[in-house]
């Protein structure tokens, strides 16, 4: 039987939000990767962020995972409108297996800044959403080591 990391891999690729949620522990977080210190939190608002976030990309492929047990690491490379964007995104597992928690490492700059010029108007549709993000605890909303 297939991971949840390797389920959300291929979602994510298909661009298929709805396989995509069913790999997530219902109290999942993802941290963003353009503030750092914003938090979204919980599958109704991840499930609006992350199809903001795979209705941007072109292209995804995850080429590599590392680890086992309760983190991984998995390797990939997209597009952002003509430019190529790495991504080394971090999960976290719940106890049943299921991600608990998505911290995105995105470079180059031109791309993160890219993506983020994208992305701000569509996750912005939804204010409470972002209000939320917001209000995280500083403590709380910096990736775990």
């Amino acid at each position: 039987m297939e991971d949840a990391v390797s389920r959300y891999r291929t979602a994510s690729e298909e661009a298929d939000i709805d396989a995509l949620m069913e790999t997530l522990a219902p109290d999942v977080e993802v941290v963003s990767p353009i503030s750092g210190r914003m938090v979204f939190r919980g599958l109704d608002d991840v499930r609006i962020l992350l199809g903001a976030v795979y209705g941007t990309l072109k292209e995804l492929r995850w080429t590599e995972t590392v680890g086992d047990g309760d983190r991984r690491v998995v390797l990939g490379e997209t597009r952002v409108g003509p430019v190529r964007m790495t991504d080394a995104m971090v999960f976290e597992m719940a106890p049943d297996g299921r991600i608990r928690r998505i911290a995105p490492h995105l470079r180059p700059w031109l791309a993160l800044s890219l993506f983020a010029a994208i992305l701000g108007p569509k996750v912005a549709r939804h204010p409470a959403v972002v209000r939320r993000a917001i209000s995280a605890p500083a403590s709380e909303s910096a990736p775990s080591p």
